[in-house]
C-alpha cells in the first residue's frame, strides 16, 4: 500500500463543488471513478480544499491510497487519460502513509478573485470572472484591503451556516492588481472560513463602487457580524491558486 499525492486543476463551472453530494456531479466523484477505472480499486480521494459549486482551482491537493503498480510520478499522465478536459492532474508523487492534505503543521492557501470590469461582458471571461459594469475605484479597494492584513477575527466575513467555533484567521498578503478591465484580488493566509474570500471580494467591490469608504472595512471587521459586510460575490470569479505546505 502507498499514498499518492495529486495536485489538481479544474474549471469548476459544471460541477457542484469538490465534495461528493447527492444533488449533482462533483470533482471528487469524477476523480474517484477515474481512479477506479485506472486501478480497478475502490478509491476515495481526500481533498485539501472542498471548493464550492462553480469555484475553480489551479492547485488543489488530494491524496489516495493504492496498491497499483503504476509509478506514483506517472500516475498524473495515466489519470489524465481517464479524466474530462476540465479536470487535469498537474503532478503526482508518493508521500508517507500518514500524510494528510488538511492536517499539517503548515498549510498556506492562496486564492484569487477575478473581476471583469467593463461596460459590457466579455463572453470569453464569463466562466472565470465576475462581470461588473459599474466603474470600480481600485485604489480605494486597495485602501480597504489593508485593514484585512494580519490576524483578525473574521466572523463578519464568514457564512452564518459555518459551524466552526474559532473564526480567527491570519491574512499574510492581500494584493489587488488591475490590467485594463481585469481586476484580480489575490489573498494568502493560514486558512479561510466558509465563503470568506467571496465575502471579502463582495465587500471590496462595494468599496470600489463608493458604497463604503475604505475605513468601513475596519468597522466591519470589528463588528464581528456577517450582516455588516458586503454580499457574497459569485463563485465563478474564485480560483484556488495553490497550497503551500512549507516543504
Amino acid at each position: 500500500m502507498k499514498r499518492i499525492r495529486l495536485v489538481i486543476a479544474y474549471d469548476g463551472t459544471d460541477y457542484c463543488g469538490w465534495q461528493i453530494q447527492p444533488n449533482g456531479i462533483t470533482v471528487e466523484e469524477v476523480l474517484n471513478k477515474a481512479l477506479k477505472r485506472l486501478t480497478g480499486e475502490d478509491i476515495h480521494v481526500i481533498g485539501a480544499s472542498r471548493t464550492d459549486s462553480g469555484v475553480h482551482a489551479l492547485g488543489n491537493v488530494a491524496v489516495f491510497d493504492t496498491t497499483t503498480s503504476i509509478p506514483p510520478e506517472r500516475m498524473s499522465y495515466a489519470l489524465n487519460q481517464k479524466l474530462p478536459e476540465d479536470i487535469v492532474v498537474i503532478r503526482s508523487e508518493e508521500v508517507p502513509l500518514d500524510w494528510h492534505p488538511r492536517y499539517r503543521d503548515v498549510v498556506i492557501k492562496t486564492y484569487e478573485y477575478h473581476i471583469y470590469n467593463a461596460p459590457v461582458q466579455n463572453p470569453l471571461r464569463r466562466r472565470t470572472s465576475t462581470f461588473i459594469s459599474f466603474s470600480l475605484d481600485v485604489d480605494k479597494m486597495r485602501e480597504g484591503a489593508e485593514y484585512l492584513l494580519g490576524e483578525h477575527d473574521f466572523a463578519s466575513f464568514c457564512n452564518v451556516r459555518t459551524n466552526v467555533e474559532d473564526t480567527v484567521r491570519t491574512v499574510t498578503d492581500l494584493q489587488i492588481s488591475s490590467d485594463g478591465p481585469e481586476i484580480v484580488i489575490r489573498i494568502t493566509g493560514n486558512g479561510f472560513l466558509y465563503n470568506m474570500v467571496r465575502i471579502i471580494a463582495g465587500t471590496l467591490i462595494r468599496v470600489g463602487r463608493g458604497f463604503y469608504e475604505p475605513e468601513r472595512v475596519k468597522e466591519i471587521l470589528e463588528a464581528r457580524e456577517r450582516t455588516e459586510a458586503g454580499v457574497t460575490a459569485p463563485p465563478n470569479g474564485l480560483v484556488l491558486v495553490g497550497i503551500d505546505y512549507g516543504e
